[in-house]
């Protein structure tokens, strides 16, 4: 079993990979939206941010670094249980990526994976913040919305993504998103399967805005990420863009839309089960002792 860092050739082979790995009824775990919305950092980002196990010739668990001392994994359906594997993982957490998993502030987040997650538990791995996943599922038709939705269009003269970049900016505070940025994850190859969305008010501001990620047809897809704008909060907006959102996916072949919030956030958890999603539960990460 070897753990390699991708190059940026490589990265539609995985993402392609991470996508087949999406399966309905199985827990939620690194999608390939969320290496898209990375994405925004740039292809060399996106690679560097990687790790590949693979056992013989074949990918069998993904790490993708998010953010400064955490990994977060996507395993192969087929080596779930494979123990050997996660004992190879766990060494190289130990090992080659103790520098970016430091002693008492690594996290890992394994939300599958029997093997890994007991192997982790074995190890004295602890339990970090709780995150509430919610699902809904796109068998049937979603419910229209009243707000006026328009898709972000890079190739169009009248595209909105300075409206998009408005609406992350007042959301998330601190936000990275740019123009720049915005163009760079639109030219990813995750994102031929994604669409970012911008919603008004009545006088034209843009309100809420959200991306969303399918995995390909019959397959989960998610929301990645979903915000309003700071001066639109209390008028029902989280819940149009949500149902907007699940519209898209439905649209695009997707079987199901999945969001994870913190459950802390409990006005997102209220804002997405408002939207019809249902709680699937509550999950957490590994810490490392």
């Amino acid at each position: 079993m070897t753990m390699l860092t991708p190059t940026t050739t490589d990265l539609p082979d995985i993402i392609d990979t991470v996508a087949s790995w999406q399966r309905e009824g199985l827990p939620v775990q690194v999608h390939p939206g969320d290496l898209g919305w990375y994405q925004r950092f740039g292809a060399d980002a996106l690679a560097s941010a990687l790790r590949v196990w693979t056992v013989g010739d074949e990918a069998a668990a993904v790490g993708f670094l998010d953010e400064s001392e955490l990994i977060r994994m996507a395993i192969s359906p087929d080596h779930s249980d494979d123990q050997a594997l996660a004992e190879a993982i766990l060494a190289d957490f130990t090992g080659d990526l103790t520098e970016l998993l430091p002693a008492g502030k690594g996290i890992v987040e394994a939300r599958f994976g029997s093997a890994l997650q007991h192997t982790l538990t074995e190890a004295g791995w602890g339990s970090d913040e709780a995150w509430t996943t919610l699902h809904r599922d796109l068998s049937e038709p979603i419910p229209s919305v009243t707000q006026r939705i328009e898709t972000v269009d890079p190739d169009r003269a009248d595209n909105r993504i300075a409206d998009r970049i408005a609406v992350e900016s007042s959301a998330f505070p601190g936000s990275s998103l740019t123009a720049d940025r915005w163009r760079s994850m639109a030219d990813g190859h995750a994102y031929k399967q994604a669409k970012c969305l911008v919603g008004f008010t009545a006088d034209g501001a843009p309100a809420g805005a959200t991306t969303v990620w399918s995995a390909g047809p019959r397959r989960p897809g998610v929301i990645e990420p979903l915000g309003v704008h700071g001066d639109h909060r209390g008028h029902g907006f989280g819940v149009e863009m949500t149902l907007a959102a699940a519209a898209a996916l439905r649209e695009m072949g997707a079987s199901s839309v999945t969001v994870a919030t913190p459950t802390s956030n409990t006005v997102a958890v209220a804002t997405y089960r408002a939207a019809g999603m249902s709680i699937l539960g509550e999950v957490r990460d590994f810490c490392r002792p």
